[in-house]
């Protein structure tokens, strides 16, 4: 059978498939032991309260929850989150708006497409959140990477990254927990940050999916917290402590660049699913809450935890180096320059161990790299350290 010539779009035609689902296929595999994913604990779903929740309004109100909404979110719930932001973290200003998006990756999605022209440059941190690189890709923008340090981005690079790149507009950042490297931006850094996206008349993404899952340390102020200019955009999400199935995220801006970005999201799905921000605002306003996100802080405690043991006691002996962390999902590795990260990976996926490439997360995923994530909140924790212990058996036999 003959089929057509397809003429993909300049937008599509240099995207490579996403190389975390690419693993994930094997991954699927119920003999591999899965380090790879980003997915929350399976214990980690407030299931009984969805339930009661989903019982409740589809009885009371099942119009409602079936019907269309607004495009900016359902009111109680942007009410709500907006009472939250600001009392817990400090955020948003009276020229602030907040809507509901379909999940964080949509804020990413339709700031790329309000603000950035073919050829604008986008900084980000190297490594990155590999989804939201994809994203800005498709619109043909130039990244470009800067290094992250113990403490976040470089901000000493950054600012030669700035005064090199007058087309940039926009930087990309992920300060808490940083997916995939682990590290929390300092506050020095995230106030040298805002300051050279003011000067230099860039839009800052705030991307903070994790930040809620520290579970030491002190809380660092985010940097919305301190925009006294309009240029930050932040953005949240459901996806790591309700359910990322729902795909509810939210988006804090000043009034005047969201009622762009708000055209552009009907553009793309009219509205935000009605069941899952009802489901959200009950889960908020109905139920503990706070009470529900302690639990996740213990759960992934123990979690990270016994993962930075195992990996102290089988890899760092077998000459594996990684960055502690405070929150979150992810620890990143790094093996010396001597050996060959892909075929270290490929090897482990032989051995029925999963994990992520480093160069995934980068800007240019031809560029030199020795490094890997590992992802501890979704195996158990029989399976964490049977990986581990392949993970240090591996290393202790290719590292001289």
């Amino acid at each position: 059978m003959r089929f057509l010539d397809y003429r993909f779009s300049d937008k599509v035609l240099a995207l490579k498939p996403n190389a975390i689902r690419e693993i994930l296929k094997s991954a699927s595999d119920p003999e591999v032991i899965s380090l790879s994913a980003g997915n929350p604990a399976p214990d980690a779903f407030p299931v009984q309260a969805i339930r009661e929740i989903s019982d409740r309004l589809l009885r009371e109100d099942p119009i409602g929850v079936l019907q269309y909404g607004v495009s900016e979110g359902y009111t109680p719930l942007r009410d709500t989150l907006k009472a939250y932001l600001r009392q817990k973290h400090g955020i948003g200003s009276d020229d602030d708006e907040l809507i509901i998006v379909s999940g964080a990756q949509q804020v990413m999605d339709i700031a790329a497409k309000t603000f950035l022209n073919e050829g604008d440059v986008l900084v980000c941190e190297a490594p990155s959140f590999v989804g939201a690189l994809n994203t800005f890709r498709s619109y043909n923008t130039e990244l470009v990477g800067v290094p992250v340090q113990p403490d976040g981005m470089d901000t000493d690079a950054l600012a030669r990254v700035l005064d090199q790149n007058p087309r940039a507009k926009m930087i990309y950042t992920i300060p808490n927990f940083q997916n995939p490297s682990g590290v929390t931006m300092s506050l020095a850094k995230r106030q040298r940050l805002y300051a050279l996206a003011k000067a230099h008349g860039c839009i800052i993404i705030e991307d903070n999916p994790y930040g809620d899952l520290r579970y030491a340390g002190e809380d660092v102020p985010a940097i919305k917290s301190f925009d006294t200019d309009g240029i930050v955009i932040y953005s949240g999400s459901f996806s790591k402590v309700i359910s990322p199935g729902i795909r509810v995220g939210y988006l804090m801006a000043n009034a005047a660049a969201l009622s762009k970005m708000i055209i552009c999201k009907q553009g793309q799905d009219v509205h935000t699913t009605m069941w899952s921000q009802r489901l959200c605002y009950e889960l908020m306003t109905r139920y503990d809450f706070e009470g529900h996100l302690s639990y996740l802080r213990g759960l992934y405690e123990k979690k990270a935890t016994l993962c930075m043991e195992l990996l102290d006691t089988y890899a760092v002996p077998a000459g594996i180096r990684y960055n502690r962390i405070e929150g979150g999902l992810f620890i990143w590795c790094d093996l010396p320059e001597t050996v060959d990260m892909l075929d270290f990976c490929r090897r482990l996926t032989e051995r029925k161990v999963c994990v992520v490439p480093g160069n995934a997360f980068l800007t240019d995923a031809d560029l030199p790299c020795r490094s890997f994530r590992i992802n501890f909140s979704t195996p158990t924790d029989d399976e964490l350290r049977s990986g581990i212990k392949a993970i240090g058996a591996l290393a202790a036999e290719v590292i001289q």
